[in-house]
């Protein structure tokens, strides 16, 4: 529909430039969004799961045969590489499509419950998992393909209607995700793609007819989000920031650990919650990986993400490119030394080169703060503790990488890094594996996306039990002596210290004319290890 609230410019980082514009919904449009996704969460809620599964296949063919104007487009608006456009946007949502498609009634299906409680034996239990109702989707702009679809997908195979609301800077890319969806036939209603300024979203996220909010993108505002969704008990996930660390350790194969973390460092100009934002090598290997890293960098091709030449495109924002600049310059006033890098490029467009730093220590922001750019910043450490502690100093907790040949190292390294995520020898690769769950620990957010978990956050548990017996339960009404008695024997029959007590206080139970009458024993004694 067309927006109420004005028109904005969309710009080409690479450029500046603004080259198309985007009509914005007003605060009472995005409140019809949220009503049309209700009306259509009954039909689709209560559609058998191979109805769901066609829809998540069609979505897919959709994604599949417009892959290379999906493509090109994330290029233009957001200014990653065509390569990495395919491969870290695309490529994980057709993956996904496909694991919800072919695995997520397994992950939902009901699940018996048997009963811990001797008492209970003639009770039948379950799990039951449904959705949630309207789930709110708003997501940044680093990934505006592939962060929004994953989301969206598991919510779809769970059940549940979608609201989406993209970053305003990435919103021609959301708005093909709506008709992506149109074209795959999915119900009207059931995705709605909301193209809105921020301080609409923020009315969106106390709409009481909401059934969840996922949210991705900044610890402040994601706080502000939190406290926006207690008003109404609205339950969140959050996926936040990240400070994501590195260790390599002597050992490492330091060509591989060199040209893995400068990847994981610069792809998407660093704009990725789980870039490698901090390096801690061991000092007897310092030098050697330094001058690796400083080698692989200086290879690296910055330029117009749209020349199939270029490793390093631009970033998305300004402001962002302002933060990158304050970051470096705090370092480097503080006694760091850049080796590569160190100043913005000339020219148009909000390019950043590929910087390394050493030098580095924790009285930096570039240590501290998400800086969301292309720096690199190494710290030579004395052992493996050290780093570990050094990686663990930080209100972030998202993922983290360690580098090592040996596997009582790399087994120090998973257990000991405080992160949702650890990977020994490689980074950042698990947001591509869809049976991976995302998210982090700390100030990294709450809940987890992708994966069986990340889907069983679309759900809502239910327990329910049916009750077999013939008569009335032991515990009913009325009471009296003969009752009074069995209660007070039943905690230790079932629950004593020593065999002999628990022997004891079984016959006084089985002495009780109520137990005798309205208990199995039959059914009892077929669970006798649950007695004993």
């Amino acid at each position: 529909m067309p927006g109420r609230a004005g028109v904005r410019s969309v710009a080409d980082p690479s450029t500046g430039e603004p080259f198309a514009e985007v009509t914005l919904l007003d605060a009472a449009q995005a409140g019809e969004a949220v009503a049309a996704a209700a009306g259509a969460f009954p039909a689709w809620a209560a559609a058998g799961f191979a109805e769901r599964r066609r829809h998540l296949l069609r979505l897919r063919q959709a994604v599949v045969d417009d892959a290379d104007a999906i493509a090109a487009l994330i290029t233009r608006e957001q200014g990653k590489p065509v390569a990495e456009a395919h491969l870290a946007e695309i490529l994980p949502v057709l993956a996904a499509l496909k694991h919800l498609a072919d695995g997520a009634e397994d992950v939902l299906r009901d699940e018996p419950v048997p009963s811990a409680m001797p008492l209970f034996v003639h009770k039948e239990a379950r799990l039951l998992r449904g959705p949630v109702g309207v789930v709110l989707v708003i997501t940044p702009w680093n990934y505006p393909f592939s962060i929004p679809m994953t989301g969206l997908a598991a919510a779809l195979a769970a059940g549940n209607s979608v609201v989406l609301k993209p970053a305003p800077a990435t919103t021609l890319v959301g708005l093909r995700i709506g008709e992506l969806c149109r074209r795959a036939g999915l119900p009207p209603g059931l995705v709605n793609v909301v193209a809105a300024d921020d301080a609409v979203a923020a009315g969106l996220v106390e709409d009481p007819r909401l059934g969840k909010i996922v949210f991705t993108g900044s610890g402040a505002t994601g706080r502000k989000l939190m406290a926006a969704a207690a008003r109404n008990l609205t339950p969140v996930v959050l996926e936040l920031g990240g400070k994501d660390a590195a260790v390599v350790c002597r050992d490492a194969d330091l060509d591989r650990a060199a040209r893995g973390i400068v990847w994981g460092a610069f792809v998407n100009a660093g704009q990725t919650c789980a870039s490698v934002e901090r390096v801690y090598v061991e000092r007897p290997v310092a030098e050697e990986f330094t001058a690796r890293v400083v080698e692989e960098t200086r290879r690296l091709r910055v330029g117009p993400p749209g020349s199939p030449e270029t490793d390093v495109g631009p970033l998305t924002l300004e402001r962002q490119l302002r933060v990158v600049e304050e970051h470096v310059q705090d370092a480097l006033q503080r006694g760091a030394r850049a080796l590569t890098g160190g100043a913005r490029l000339g020219g148009p467009g909000w390019f950043y080169p590929p910087t390394v730093l050493t030098g580095v220590d924790h009285t930096m922001r570039i240590m501290r703060e998400e800086t969301f750019g292309p720096v690199l910043p190494v710290m030579a450490v004395a052992s493996v503790e050290e780093a570990v502690a050094l990686a663990n100093d930080s209100e972030y907790g998202l993922t983290a990488s360690g580098w090592t040949r040996d596997p009582e190292t790399a087994r120090r390294l998973q257990e000991g890094l405080q992160a949702g995520v650890v990977t020994i020898n490689d980074c950042l690769s698990s947001f591509g594996e869809p049976t991976a769950p995302w998210g982090g620990v700390k100030h990294s957010g709450i809940g987890r996306l992708h994966g069986p978990a990340g889907l069983l956050e679309m759900t809502q548990v239910k327990y329910v039990t049916r009750d077999q017996a013939r008569g009335p339960a032991l515990w009913w009404y009325p009471y009296g002596a003969d009752l009074a008695g069995m209660a007070s024997a039943a905690g230790p029959a079932l629950y004593g210290g020593s065999l002999w007590s628990r022997l004891r206080h079984s016959l006084r139970v089985l002495a009780s004319r109520r137990f005798r009458g309205r208990v199995s024993l039959r059914a009892l004694l077929g669970h006798a290890d649950r007695l004993f």
